[in-house]
């Protein structure tokens, strides 16, 4: 009984086998008419059915399909450019046809190199597919051109990364790249694989384009870095995230100190996260690498200057307007610095009962205070509409404790009237 159950599946299985490979059979018939839709819907089960003896073949003839239905559209695309022609080819059949073609192919040698019942590996589509693929490179770019012009950015980067990976493809990884050199234009396609990945919101293809790119062709790596880093900048979201973002600008930065994009983002990055432990020790991360870099001594002062460390905030800001005497953040902020530093010491100096100061007390209040007004007049001097700071309240504060009347006056006019 066993013996007869277990010959009964043995036929049921070949039975399954046979039927599929009519189904190749069938599949081949069609395509030998010209009838590609009919041929590639008759042999679809085949693709992915246990049962199909050969797959390699099978793919393969589905690469065939696509193929010859690509290179009609193009022999049709050809005779139709020639004036007076009545032939008309369709583009997006024909694009898609030969990227589906290259897909079916790859997919035919995976199953090509796997070894027979001897174990042994003989890739019997190779050689043909390694032939006809060589020339379809350029169609995949022009496909991609196609499909961005239509705005079909799905399409269009399909396209354009199946041409960047080409020959990393298991077809092409042992062709020496002098059999099969890369175009011009190689490196142009890896930015926009790049560039459209980081707009379609695909970061870390994005990432993985804009390295190959920067590897590629050091020209680019200012494009491609800048990809790279905005593509990790879109997706912190952990503390290990917002560390990998920080390192790679830092990295880029020290290896480019002259261009500025890499420097402005870590001052962004640093100001907008609230720590201002962090913040200062980036900015003496920058000063020892650079110290005439100004934005670092400011941002050096910034921190001193909210720990209230006035005479620390007034020397770092000093050294950035050493570096730019019309910095007219700093020459405010030192100002600023030293009207506190001011308000500050009359508080300390005071008497506790009747709030006054000794003369020697008040001749020292007076003097940080004279110092603060000459930061701050020049800031006036340098910004009199106040587009950049406004220097009309501190000043009333230094004239009004200075005893100058009326020009606290004139200082209290201004901020009463909000201009």
């Amino acid at each position: 009984m066993k013996k007869l159950m277990m010959m009964a599946l043995m036929a049921g299985a070949a039975t399954t086998a046979y039927a599929q490979d009519a189904v190749v059979k069938e599949a081949k018939k069609l395509l030998s008419k010209g009838d590609f839709n009919a041929a590639a819907q008759t042999l679809a089960p085949a693709l992915t059915s246990s049962e199909t003896l050969d797959k390699a073949a099978a793919w393969n003839l589905q690469t065939d399909i696509y193929f010859q239905q690509y290179s009609q559209q193009a022999e049709a695309a050809i005779k139709s450019a020639i004036p007076g022609a009545k032939e008309k080819a369709d583009s997006t059949l024909m694009y898609n046809s030969a990227i589906k073609a290259l897909e079916s192919a790859i997919e035919t040698d995976k199953y090509d190199q796997m070894p027979d019942a001897k174990g042994k590996v003989k890739r019997k589509f190779l050689s043909a597919n390694q032939n006809r693929f060589k020339g379809l490179s350029i169609p995949l770019v022009q496909g991609g051109q196609y499909f961005y012009g239509k705005k079909n950015n799905e399409e269009a980067i399909r396209m354009w990364k199946a041409y960047a990976n080409l020959r990393e493809t298991s077809l092409f990884k042992d062709v020496p790249e002098a059999e099969f050199p890369k175009e011009p234009f190689f490196n142009d396609i890896l930015y926009y694989c790049a560039f459209l990945s980081h707009q379609m919101k695909n970061y870390d293809e994005a990432v993985a384009y804009a390295k190959r790119l920067a590897e590629a062709d050091p020209s680019k790596a200012g494009e491609a870095n800048e990809i790279i880093i905005f593509s990790k900048k879109e997706t912190m979201k952990t503390p290990q995230d917002s560390l990998d973002y920080v390192n790679t600008v830092k990295d880029l930065h020290k290896a480019n100190p002259d261009e500025e994009r890499y420097f402005n983002l870590l001052m962004e990055y640093y100001t907008r996260s609230n720590n201002q432990k962090a913040l200062a020790e980036w900015a003496e991360e920058e000063i020892a690498l650079n110290a005439e870099n100004k934005m670092a001594w400011a941002l050096k002062g910034e921190v001193q200057m909210n720990d209230r460390d006035w005479d620390n905030a007034v020397e770092s800001y000093k050294k950035a307007i050493e570096l730019d005497n019309e910095f007219i953040q700093c020459i405010f902020n030192a100002g600023v610095c030293l009207n506190g530093k001011a308000i500050d010491l009359k508080d300390k100096l005071a008497d506790k009962n009747t709030g006054g100061l000794t003369k020697a007390n008040a001749d020292k209040v007076k003097a940080i205070l004279a110092d603060a007004l000459s930061f701050l007049e020049r800031a006036k001097e340098l910004d009199p509409d106040r587009e950049k700071v406004n220097w009309a309240y501190p000043l009333y504060q230094i004239y009004y404790s200075l005893g100058d009347k009326a020009k606290s006056d004139e200082m209290e006019a201004l901020v009463n009237a909000g201009r």
